[in-house]
């Protein structure tokens, strides 16, 4: 049986008693049994990174490298808090938040915000999908050129629009290489993709940087340190909140990665919990895969904070200094002069067109990658929307994994579709940023009354990582409030 016929034939969110596995008792054990932290990272390495990320170090230089190390700690803590209910109640998100006190509609009031969320960030997954285009053009032009005349000989005005919009028809074959993957094949192949593409972004940006040492664009201690000042820019403040709402895990990351430590199996292994008389054994289990769980969250945890901020000193560094900022059409030409303008009038000069390249092929994996896997999240937790609404009822877990399919071909549509109306990546990226950053002290803190409420107090977080999600909560509050207030306040000066 193949891969793809296992993940259709066994359901990935029971949890029969019989399926139960002890954890692994050493590091290199639990090391080996990684992978929803790391699922997250290739969705959060993406948009956020090489457009907002960027952006916001070209606006504000070091300035803010406090608020992006920031983003990308201290939400954890609300991560692995989902991830122990999840564990401990065999409950998906929107299940769990179905449960949360208030008005109710079909579903929870939070878990209709989720959708609209969600919806809004279609607009983010569009972004990466026009600019996986314009890198395709950028990469093969005469390509690009011969696709447009072929168009041209059958209708001619089409032709003439696709000569000026040649990212169109790039984005097209992107949008349709991403659906076909994601119906190709379950969570065990999305694990082994992304974590592939991972580690190559994660390397090649850190190396970017590396080399701005040796060029004109080499900075020191000083720099570094003034990004530890904790100011926030007035001029800044619109797109520090949507970066802050992206970078690090986003409010879609957050709902998300329970699913894929379902799929990953650690709910399964720890098992329901007995009914009556002894449940030390379930203890025992819950524990032990908690731990894995927590060290999954913070190992992606350092992999996708070591790219975000090799991804904003690049913007910093090189960017900043220029007065350039990645928007509109010229936002990839822009962006790969972070890699290519550093390499002028050092001996590097003449690797510039390999290193061109090799840019527009690390965007394209970049850019992929995240279209893939919040699209794999999205329809996920679509379906489990549906269900818990009360609108649509998998009958098996068969009839599920076919709605999957569904949602996997309607939303890259869409957000295809968003691109083509408005064709400005940055101004879609900012626009789910702001979505997510409204929703994170919403998930933050309903995270926070459902473990109250519901976790047995044998395996609940400690008095300290409780203490910090606490903090979590209270600090990604702060930020939002104080964002939302600026903008509105800037709207009505204007």
């Amino acid at each position: 049986m193949d891969e793809r016929a296992r993940d259709e034939a066994e359901d990935l969110y029971a949890r029969p008693a019989d399926a139960v596995e002890e954890a692994p008792k050493t590091l290199l054990g639990a090391l080996g049994r990684v992978g929803p932290g790391l699922v997250v990272a290739a969705a959060i390495v993406g948009t956020g990174e090489l457009i907002a990320t960027t952006g916001l170090g070209a606006k504000a230089g070091f300035t803010l490298l406090w608020l992006i190390l920031f983003s990308c700690v201290v939400k954890v803590f609300v991560q692995i808090e989902l991830g122990r209910y999840a564990l401990t109640r065999g409950k998906t998100t929107l299940a769990a938040f179905d449960d949360m006190p208030g008005p109710r509609l079909g579903a929870s009031w939070i878990c209709w915000l989720w959708l609209v969320m969600m919806l809004a960030t279609q607009a983010q997954i569009g972004a990466m999908e026009g600019l996986v285009g314009q890198a395709a053009h950028m990469a093969f032009p005469s390509a690009s050129e011969a696709m447009a005349g072929a168009i041209g000989a059958i209708v001619p005005t089409w032709g003439e629009f696709f000569r000026s919009r040649h990212e169109y028809l790039w984005a097209a074959l992107t949008t349709i290489a991403a659906t076909a993957l994601l119906l190709s094949g379950g969570y065990k192949r999305l694990e082994r993709i992304t974590t592939i593409m991972v580690a190559a972004v994660t390397l090649f940006t850190v190396a970017a940087v590396a080399v701005l040492q040796w060029t004109r664009f080499g900075f020191g201690w000083s720099e570094v340190a003034s990004g530890f000042t904790f100011a926030l820019p007035v001029g800044a403040v619109g797109l520090a909140f949507s970066a802050f709402g992206i970078t690090g895990v986003g409010a879609t990351e957050l709902v998300a990665y329970p699913y894929w430590c379902i799929e990953k199996g650690y709910a399964r292994s720890v098992g329901p919990r007995p009914a009556g008389g002894d449940d030390s054994a379930w203890v025992g289990r819950a524990r032990g895969w908690t731990r894995v769980m927590q060290l999954d969250a913070w190992v992606s945890m350092a992999v996708f904070t070591i790219a975000t901020v090799a991804f904003y000193m690049l913007g910093a560094a090189v960017l900043h200094p220029q007065g350039l900022h990645p928007e509109g059409s010229q936002m990839l030409p822009i962006l790969a002069s972070m890699y290519l303008g550093p390499l002028e009038g050092t001996p590097l000069a003449p690797l510039r067109g390999g290193v061109r390249v090799a840019f527009l092929l690390g965007a394209w994996a970049v850019l992929f990658k995240t279209l893939y896997v919040a699209t794999a999240a999205n329809a996920r937790m679509s379906v489990d929307f549906l269900n818990v609404a009360g609108v649509w009822r998998p009958a098996d877990d068969a009839a599920r994994v076919r709605a999957v399919k569904v949602f996997s071909v309607i939303y890259p549509a869409i957000a295809l579709g968003l691109y083509y109306a408005v064709r400005e990546p940055l101004g879609l990226v900012k626009a789910g940023g702001i979505a997510q950053g409204l929703m994170l002290p919403l998930i933050a803190g309903s995270t926070i009354y459902l473990s109250r409420r519901d976790v047995d107090p044998r395996v609940a977080a400690s008095k300290l990582s409780g203490a910090l999600t606490w903090l979590a909560f209270l600090a990604i509050t702060a930020v939002a409030g104080y964002s939302v207030y600026d903008l509105a306040r800037s709207m009505l000066e204007s």
